[in-house]
Parts: structure tokens; sequence; C-alpha cells
């Protein structure tokens, strides 16, 4: 995000009862009145709040005044780990900047928002509750008794307080504020659709907190939620259930592979595909099969919306084809014809040319098998093979080289290395290893999700 608003106002959308404070709309309300009733079916509140702009004791206090449970980005992480699969910390980066190089090839940030969406659909309360975080954009835009709001503050404001909170200088708490904002600007896109995560027509209400005090912010959020126009409807407990749909068989698809979009309706699916497909036939066979198997689908439809940004084909993720390999090599040429080669096999891959950019690559995007050169400038593949195997020893690296010798290829092998090939290689011998590095990166992967299992298999 390149800007924040200039001008912070609050808005309450198809709220009849609003009085103006100062620039920012507010509720009418006595300030006595609490959330005493034991009405089920209460509001939803979704709240987005910039980084240090509010602190923990804010959400106490409004938890303490509503007593409403709070659903936590962690608590939803914690919930998609635990039913698909994919690990704690490659679930969180779904909230933090640019998704992988490897992206176009696991769809793993759309899988990962699937499995989140799926997670907080099942978490949310129909007696109330607070969705804070990232995850509060994961809410649908159909649910007319969500309460929307978000807290920010002008960035100077907030990297003062960063200065003081994380004990930084001015620069290091402004590139931090920044680089946060940035995460929440993918995020929104991501999710939203919308570039600017405190774009006020995303909101309900958009407070400055900088500009108000607390009790004034929290007498407001307090406000609006007693507030009859947030009332469930039939029509909105409706929407809410066609979420909660759309959400189970969203995430059943990504466990299969499939990355589309998903809406229900009262029991009816909708499967919009909006890339190229060939076998439409087949893969719509495919989809039936698997959305048919979620309670509460009645009817499918599947539709395909021509996309002229999406020029390539509908595919799949499958698990068992090499999907995270990244190439090194400094021959140019050579490297990018081997990488358009793996990707007509439908193994994604994605090349750097010298060893230090292949480490930064290893930290920023996390390959899962590597194809590397040993004589290169600079660092050379015998010391990157080395640093790889101390700080990521489940990358499987096969090398593949020219000017090798004996003594290298016993090094490598001593070292960790999956397989040494030498050059020229048979492109169906290089496959072969890549998938066989690639099942043992799988083996390895399950047997950390599921120790126990693990165990017994390899003692029967």
């Amino acid at each position: 995000m390149n800007r924040l608003p200039g001008c912070w106002y609050a808005v309450i959308a198809n709220l009849s009862t609003a009085r103006c404070y100062g620039s920012t709309v507010l509720m009418e309300r006595p300030v006595a009145q609490r959330f005493t009733d034991q009405e089920s079916d209460m509001p939803v509140l979704g709240m987005f709040i910039g980084s240090f702009c509010a602190d923990d004791s804010f959400l106490e206090s409004l938890i303490k005044d509503i007593g409403y449970a709070v659903i936590l980005d962690d608590d939803v992480v914690a919930k998609a780990e635990k039913s698909c699969g994919i690990s704690g910390r490659k679930l969180q980066r779904a909230f933090s900047g640019a998704p992988s190089l490897f992206n176009p090839f696991t769809f793993e940030k759309e899988r990962s928002i699937a499995f989140l969406r799926h997670s907080l659909a099942e978490m949310v309360a129909d007696d109330g509750c607070i969705v804070h975080g990232f995850c509060a954009h994961l809410l649908p835009a159909g649910v007319s008794h969500i309460l929307r709001v978000c807290l920010i503050a002008q960035r100077k404001s907030r990297a003062g307080i960063a200065v003081t909170r994380e004990k930084i200088r001015e620069d290091e708490a402004m590139k931090l504020v920044c680089q946060d904002d940035e995460d929440r600007s993918v995020w929104v896109e991501s999710v939203r659709g919308v570039s600017d995560p405190w774009e006020a027509s995303l909101y309900d209400m958009v407070f400055p907190v900088d500009r108000l005090s607390r009790e004034t912010v929290l007498n407001a959020i307090e406000g609006s939620l007693n507030n009859e126009i947030l009332r469930p409807t039939k029509e909105s407990i409706q929407a809410m259930h066609d979420f909660r749909l759309a959400a189970r068989v969203d995430a059943a698809l990504a466990k299969e592979g499939h990355n589309l979009q998903v809406t229900a309706s009262s029991g009816e699916i909708t499967l919009t595909i909006n890339r190229q497909v060939l076998l439409l036939e087949r893969l719509e066979e495919e989809l039936r099969r698997i959305a048919s198997r979620i309670e509460g689908v009645d009817a499918i439809r599947v539709v395909v919306e021509k996309d002229d940004r999406a020029a390539d084909l509908y595919r799949k993720y499958d698990p068992g084809t090499p999907s995270k390999v990244l190439l090194v090599d400094d021959e140019r040429e050579f490297v990018q014809t081997l990488s358009d080669r793996l990707i007509m096999r439908e193994m994604g891959s994605v090349v750097a040319y010298d060893g230090e950019s292949a480490l930064e690559m290893v930290e920023a995007d996390e390959p899962e098998v590597m194809i590397l050169d040993l004589k290169m400038p600079g660092i050379d593949g015998i010391e990157v093979l080395k640093r790889i195997k101390e700080s990521r020893p489940d990358i499987q690296v096969i090398i593949l080289t020219g000017r090798g010798t004996r003594a290298d290829r016993e090094i490598c092998m001593q070292l960790g290395a999956f397989a040494y090939l030498e050059k020229p290689v048979d492109i169906e011998l290089l496959s072969e290893a890549l998938r066989m590095a690639n099942e043992k990166v799988r083996r390895t992967d399950k047997g950390r999700r599921d120790p126990e299992k693990e165990s017994v298999e390899k003692a029967s």
C-alpha cells in the first residue's frame, strides 16, 4: 500500500440511529447499557486493526463489556492445521506478503485461504463472537448481522508507539509499520479484491484511534452491536449457513488440489472456473464427485467463465508431482531450458543463477527439491549443499554437474545429497530422480504430522 487515507472518518452502513461525533459517526446508546440479555443469534463483530493502534487491554475491555468469545488468527490457523495437513507455519504465510514463487504450481496461498475460511466458518458462533485479525476479512460480505470495524491511525503516530513498545529506532519503527501495512494490503487484495486495507467501503465503522479516546471507540462499537439493525434475520442466518456450506466444499476441493470459486445458495453449490479447460467433462465429473460428498449439498452447478487475464490452462495441484523445485546453475540457457522441460512435465520449477541467490530463495520460498550445479562463481555447489543441510535438512538436493570428480561425488553424498547425476543427463532419468526425491519429502512430512502412525508402520 502506497498511502493511508488523508481524511479519517468512520461510517456506519445501513444503521438507522446514528449521530455525528466530530468527523466520526457514532451510535446512540446509554453509556451504562451493557450486554446483559441472553438472546441467541447475536451479531458477529469482525475487527481489523492496524499495527500499534490498540494494545491487548483494548480487546480485553471490549470482551469484558459485551461478553463475547474471541477468535484470533492463531486459533483459526491451529484448527486448520489439524484438518488440512498443511503446517501452521505455511498457513501463516498466507497472511504475509506476496505468495511464493512456487505458488503458480502449488496454489499454496489459495488453498491455505480455503482451509482458513473453512476453519473460521466452523468456529463462528451463532450467539455472537469477535473475529479479530486478518481472518476478519474472511467473514462473508452478504451477512447483515456482522459488524465490520477497522481501527487505524497515521503511520507517524503508530511508528512513535512502536519506538517505545519495541525499543527500536524511529527509522526501524517506520519500516516495521510500512511492512505490516504492505502485508495487510496483499492479504486484503487476495481475499477482498481491494488493495487498500483501510478502504472505508470494506467496513461499517472506521476509527482514527490517534484522534479518539479508547472509551469513545468502545462505546461506539458496543452501541452499534445493540442496534436492532444488526440483529440476525432469517435471510442473514441463511447467508451464514451458505457461507459455511461453501467453505466446506471449498476446503474439500482444495484438499484434492483444486483452486476455483465456490458459492452456495440454500443448498445449491456453484463452482466457477475462470481458466481455459481441457477435458471439461472429466473435470466436471471430478468436481461433482467431491462436492456431492459434503452434507447439505443438494445441487451442483459448474460454470466456466473466460478470463482474458488467465491465459494458462486449468490444472490442479498433485502432491505426487514435484512442484517446488529450485534449479541452481550459472549456465543460464541450459538451466532455463531445463526449467521449461520440467514445466512441460507439470513439474513446477524456478531458477537461481548462483549460490547466493539460491540460499536467499531457500529462505524466502522454501523449495522442497533442489537441482544443484557444483562449479559456480562465488559460493560453489558444495558449500550451498552444506549450508542447506545445516539449515533445511528436509530439502532433497540432486547434484547435476558436468565437471565433478569422484571426490566431489563422495563429499556430496556424505553431506546428504539425494542423488549425484552428471551432464548431459537424460530428462527421464532426472524426472524419475525428482519424483523419488519428492516422494521422500512427502513421507517425511507425513511422519512429522503423524509420528505415532509412522512409528507403527516402521515397526510392522
